[in-house]
């Protein structure tokens, strides 16, 4: 399976006849492509998770997209080709092509992506993220931290293969808590941290905290868009 990183939370996943892209925001498709089926997932439609451009793929490509359901009501959505588009709502589950897919409802909008296939595993959490604000009131705090580990909770003990998790530098001290929780509360074997808004030093500062003493062998690195990964 090879990986590429494409930019944020953007990344291309390659097993060979398919392409599973995720949350494409900006950057370039890996070079030599062109002729796989391509599975195109958007986990919300905040502009840094979902772009139009993902349209015009399908002039030329045989391409299915796997969307969110607030995606629909997005203006861009008018681009959208008539065949070969599923909108997912939290909590549904979609079988396609010998994938299937399952969605979580996020703590911030749209929904996180599990999909099984070829005898994989993988898991997109879009926005799907323990969002700790200190400036944000303690009632509001204690509402992430619960919803986010209730969905969490229904992954519990999950073997993952490649996981996409965001360690965003932007929550200051608790940057990490949503990757920890989910690496001690799943079963996973390689996980890819995003939304790092271009703060790729935010890893090594997860490298020095005791905390990842038991998963940080399993987190990759990623210190620039766009960057390829072989993963065995």
């Amino acid at each position: 399976m090879k990986i590429t990183y494409l930019d944020h939370s953007g990344f291309a996943v390659d097993l060979g006849d398919k392409l599973l892209i995720f949350d494409y925001y900006r950057g370039e498709l890996p070079a030599g492509t062109s002729d796989r089926k391509l599975y195109v997932f958007s986990s919300h439609a905040h502009q840094d998770h979902f772009q139009k451009k993902i349209f015009a793929w399908s002039g030329d490509r045989d391409v299915t997209y796997i969307l969110s359901k607030d995606i629909r009501k997005n203006a861009a959505a008018k681009n959208a080709p008539g065949e070969g588009v599923y909108y997912l709502a939290p909590r549904q589950e979609l079988p396609l092509d010998g994938l299937s897919v399952r969605t979580l409802r996020s703590t911030d909008a749209g929904v996180a992506f599990l999909v099984e296939t070829e005898g994989k595993v993988i898991y997109h959490a879009g926005d799907l993220n323990w969002w700790h604000w200190e400036e944000e009131s303690r009632a509001y705090n204690e509402m992430m931290k619960r919803n986010y580990q209730y969905e969490i909770g229904k992954m519990e003990g999950q073997a993952i293969d490649v996981a996409f998790v965001p360690l965003d530098p932007r929550q200051e001290e608790q940057y990490y808590w949503g990757m920890d929780y989910f690496m001690k509360h799943t079963d996973t074997k390689v996980v890819f941290p995003m939304h790092m808004w271009g703060h790729y030093e935010v890893w090594e500062r997860l490298m020095e905290n005791p905390e990842a003493s038991s998963y940080r062998d399993k987190v990759m690195r990623i210190t620039k868009a766009p960057q390829e990964f072989e993963i065995g």
